[in-house]
């Protein structure tokens, strides 16, 4: 599996041929490659983001999950590595910082598909495994916030053991901000949770959870709203438009009776995201709330030859979870073969015995 970031002011490139193009570099997009591979198909993925992983690498990288079948426990980090060595027998292409903008059909079926940054695709399928599409975090409404963030100002946790010892305020009231101000407690010399009511839209339990935390003496909670940030050695308590800005000294919170000043030596805001298809919404496919209507015999959309599969998609009963992304991705697959090979028939053949895969996964290993 290889992975490529062009220069932004790279030209636009010849037409990259192959059968199947995958959007979405996630959980699903990853083991919808090694299907790829496992019934004959080649594929390249692309990615808007940075790094591979998707919105489980970019949110809660270190958080457990427990429903992937025959992993009993495993972190987002832990399973998008055990997905990319799965896929390591077919050495597929991964372009990162890439976000298609358009797609076209040709006259003979086939798709050319260009991304931002000049890349040019020409393939029979495009799946779009593209989570919630693209995705931003919804950031702190403050000017000297910019110029601190991901030093000081963080919209996501990568590594816990970036805040040890330090003083932590998480401001958010979802499931994100109360996960990871149980889980910093852990680590930071204090962490204090701050929202802007003392209604939650966390599980209850973890509401529940927080809420013994603060009553142990383990983690603060205060309600308020963050009206201002200041630094060290700045008597005017404002950021600098300067990446040279001082380090974060405290946080000012407003509520019901007026302002208070909350020493923080690291921000973590968990606002949650503001999802948006992007051009995607432009492609002329059926859509409803945000994601992508399928037939779920194939998962593909209204348009033959685009898929849609994990949190993208949507149908009756639509689950959000991965192993569904994972099921969509693999029916999706097989009548993606057709638009690829429409001259064969596809014999079904179980991974048991099927003496090609065998050798390519113990080459690989």
């Amino acid at each position: 599996m290889t992975s490529a970031a062009e220069p932004l002011s790279q030209p636009a490139s010849p037409a990259i041929r192959s059968d199947v193009l995958i959007v979405g570099a996630g959980p699903v997009g990853l083991f919808a490659a090694f299907e790829a591979g496992v019934i004959g198909l080649s594929c390249q993925i692309v990615d808007a983001l940075g790094k591979i992983g998707g919105q489980c690498t970019e949110l809660y990288p270190d958080k457990p999950i427990y429903d992937i079948p025959a992993i009993p426990s495993c972190t987002a980090r832990e399973l998008v590595d055990r997905l990319l060595a799965q896929c390591k027998p077919f050495d597929v292409p991964i372009h990162l910082e890439q976000r298609v903008e358009s797609v076209e059909q040709r006259s003979d079926g086939r798709w050319t598909v260009r991304t931002d940054r000049g890349l040019v695709f020409d393939v029979a399928a495009i799946m779009l495994a593209a989570g919630n599409g693209a995705f931003v975090p919804q950031k702190l409404p403050l000017a000297e916030a910019v110029p601190l963030e991901s030093r000081y100002v963080h919209y996501s946790v990568q590594r816990l053991a970036d805040f040890a010892d330090k003083t932590v305020v998480v401001a958010g009231g979802g499931d994100s901000a109360l996960d990871w101000a149980l889980a910093l407690r852990k680590v930071a010399r204090r962490v204090t949770l701050v929202h802007r009511r003392n209604g939650f839209s966390a599980a209850d339990s973890s509401v529940e959870l927080m809420r013994r935390a603060v009553q142990a003496g383990e983690m603060d909670f205060i309600v308020g709203a963050i009206s201002g940030l200041k630094l060290e050695g700045n008597a005017q308590g404002s950021a600098q438009d300067s990446p040279e800005s001082g380090a974060l000294k405290s946080i000012t919170l407003r509520h019901i009776d007026g302002e208070t000043e909350l020493h923080a030596e690291q921000l973590v805001v968990l606002y949650g995201l503001v999802a948006d298809l992007g051009p995607i919404a432009q492609w002329g496919l059926s859509i409803h709330g945000g994601r992508v209507d399928v037939d779920t015999s194939n998962y593909e959309s209204s348009r033959p030859g685009i898929f849609a599969v994990g949190d993208i998609a949507n149908y009756p009963n639509k689950q959000k979870l991965i192993l569904s992304g994972f099921h969509e991705a693999s029916l999706a697959l097989r009548k993606a073969y057709s638009y690829a090979y429409p001259e064969r028939k596809r014999v079904h053949v179980h991974s048991s015995y099927d003496a090609k895969l065998a050798e390519k996964v113990s080459a690989a290993g």
